[in-house]
């Protein structure tokens, strides 16, 4: 993938990243999509006192996505708060197996800028998709 669009992914998941609302988990996730037009679509995660009302970083940037018209994830970049990778929750993965196929890049980065790139189709092999219900 080409190093000024993760570089510009990684700022705009990190830039994000600040205006998580995680008083429960103290655990701050920026997320950003690049869709194949070229445009950028970030989303922090939002934590409820209800906690399976809570929503991942990737969901937020999923939904403004396809808020703005988008269907398709070019790339995708999750920015961990730490110096671990946070990589997608299995729900996350689903999220992105619908908009994006199996070779979409989904690179992870660290606090102090370490990234580890993989793919959704190494993250969710045989994800259930539109084409299992038939359509």
């Amino acid at each position: 993938m080409d190093n000024k669009k993760i570089k510009k992914l990684i700022e705009q998941a990190q830039e994000v990243q600040q205006h998580s609302h995680s008083p429960y988990s103290d655990f701050k996730v920026g997320a950003a999509v690049l869709t194949e037009s070229g445009d950028i679509f970030a989303g922090c995660n939002v934590e409820s006192a209800a906690y399976p009302l809570s929503q991942c970083a990737e969901a937020s940037a999923i939904g403004n996505m396809v808020s703005h018209g988008h269907k398709r994830i070019h790339s995708i970049v999750v920015a961990s708060q730490n110096d671990e990778f946070c990589f997608p929750c299995g729900g996350c993965r689903q999220k992105i197996a619908e908009f994006a196929p199996d070779d979409t890049p989904v690179v992870m980065v660290t606090k102090s800028g370490k990234t580890h790139e993989t793919t959704i189709g190494e993250l969710l092999p045989n994800a259930f998709r539109a084409h299992d219900l038939g359509k």
